[in-house]
């Protein structure tokens, strides 16, 4: 794990850079101006000139992100590249968004259990690709062993087992009722979540798993995943009605000129096509 400063620096480098974003800068003019913003004693500096080299010279910055694995994440690499692929769906909009709120989870009191359902979450609701996303994940520095163990099973029997019974049996709400059942005191595999993640996900069994993450979030306080924003439809409402109304007033015009004494043609021609006076 990295000072908690360098995720500070994070934080505020991803989240100023979508806020800037959206007022049509290039995204190296921007990368520069931010550098000089962030603390010098901190490591982002040096990474945002490594990252500025290979966008200027190959126009991505994952290739930098996967070269130095020792600052960021392979979780950050690959968000980074979904977004940088050409042939994915993944905004990079979204992108910067996920790596703000990651980085800033990270700057507090991060646990295994949040920090894994924060990155689940990422991956489902932007319909990323699973297997390498959750081995991504396994890399990741915050989980040890255990948690690695467990993540590339939840990447094997995704689809075969629900998600939410790969959480339960893992959880000291399993191990209790087992004890209340009468088995052995040991439990089959190391328990990686709570009593109270254990009880949600019983509660969730066989739903939908934005239920699952809802429910993790109202209770316990887990970071919510960054989605898309739909477009507001109604800012483009009234244009479109005054293009429609102004259609409508030309044809009725039209009509109007035509039942009087017919429509002037004439008045549609350019200067070249014109009729000349037989005195020209």
């Amino acid at each position: 794990m990295l000072d908690r400063e360098e995720y500070v620096e994070q934080a505020y480098f991803f989240r100023v850079l979508g806020e800037r974003q959206g007022e049509n800068f290039p995204l190296q003019e921007l990368m520069s101006q931010l550098r000089h913003e962030l603390l010098a004693t901190t490591k982002l500096p040096l990474a945002i000139d490594f990252m500025l080299d290979e966008l200027r010279h190959h126009g991505t910055m994952s290739t930098a992100m996967r070269r130095i694995p020792h600052y960021f994440t392979p979780f950050q690499t690959y968000v980074m590249s979904a977004a940088e692929d050409e042939r994915g769906r993944f905004d990079m909009r979204v992108a910067i968004q996920v790596l703000h709120h990651e980085a800033k989870y990270r700057s507090e009191s991060p646990t295994p259990e949040g920090l894994f359902m924060y990155q689940f979450e990422t991956i489902a609701r932007n319909r990323m690709r699973y297997d390498h996303g959750l081995q991504a994940i396994a890399e990741d520095w915050m989980y040890n062993r255990d948690w690695k163990t467990w993540i590339l099973i939840v990447r094997r029997q995704l689809g075969i087992v629900d998600f939410a019974d790969m959480i339960y049996v893992r959880s000291r709400e399993y191990q209790r009722r087992r004890k209340l059942e009468g088995y052995a005191d040991e439990p089959e595999a190391p328990i990686l979540f709570g009593e109270k993640e254990g009880k949600i996900a019983w509660a969730n069994r066989e739903k939908d798993p934005i239920y699952l993450f809802a429910a993790l979030q109202r209770h316990l306080g887990y970071p919510t995943a960054p989605r898309i924003k739909r477009p507001d439809e109604a800012r483009e409402l009234i244009p479109q009605m005054l293009r429609r109304i102004e259609r409508l007033e030309t044809r009725l015009k039209l009509l109007e000129d035509e039942n009087r004494e017919g429509i002037d043609l004439t008045k549609f021609y350019s200067e070249e096509m014109q009729p000349k006076r037989l005195d020209e």
